[in-house]
């Protein structure tokens, strides 16, 4: 499986079987979709989805079941629901957005996990229920902090971990939290910059 990081949370994975992108939202770049056989949506969230862009896709595109995603039909799933998507085994995990404040937001938030061997969480630090090669760790979100990302990684304990959800940090915050999960991480970290594979 090749993983290719995209502006945000997006990813692309490519195998034999077809191309699989991971959260394409307003910020990511367009040619993570060129070639895409399906989607998945983590949630409803404009930086995690584009309804313009894959409402002319004409590909399948899995969204949580209870997604508030105006103008784009897609395919609804549940929890614990497994499927295949461009070739791809798929487990829906997770559930909840994380929290920001008062409660809210509170939207459906899946993770998914493909193959058995990649993780991405979305807008949580739902911790998947089997080891993974693969972890996405969110990076930076008003949902969360520092620590909770790289305790994440030690929780999860991954053969490696790359980040997304970077898309509102500057460089030199960047810089900063690569340098804490680099050193804090045991050597699983390692940040992709976008348009760079594994």
């Amino acid at each position: 499986m090749r993983i290719t990081k995209y502006a945000h949370s997006c990813v692309r994975l490519e195998h034999d079987g077809g191309t699989l992108v991971i959260d394409p939202g307003v910020w990511s770049e367009p040619e993570a979709l060129v070639g895409a056989d399906a989607v998945l949506v983590t949630h409803e969230h404009n930086d995690h989805v584009d309804p313009l862009r894959l409402k002319g896709l004409g590909v399948p595109v899995h969204a949580p079941k209870s997604a508030r995603i105006q103008g784009l039909d897609f395919i609804g799933v549940d929890v614990g629901e497994e499927f295949t998507a461009a070739g791809f085994r798929v487990t829906a995990q997770g559930g909840r957005h994380a929290l920001i404040y008062g409660g809210l937001p509170d939207c459906a938030n899946l993770a998914y996990l493909v193959e058995d061997r990649l993780y991405h969480p979305g807008d949580s630090l739902h911790r998947p229920d089997r080891p993974v090669e693969t972890l996405l760790v969110p990076l930076q979100g008003s949902w969360m902090k520092t620590d909770e990302a790289i305790d994440f990684v030690r929780a999860v304990e991954p053969e490696r971990a790359y980040g997304i959800h970077d898309g509102q940090i500057n460089e030199r915050g960047l810089s900063s939290l690569n340098g804490w999960l680099t050193d804090e991480c045991g050597g699983r970290y390692r940040w992709l910059a976008p348009g760079s594979s594994a």
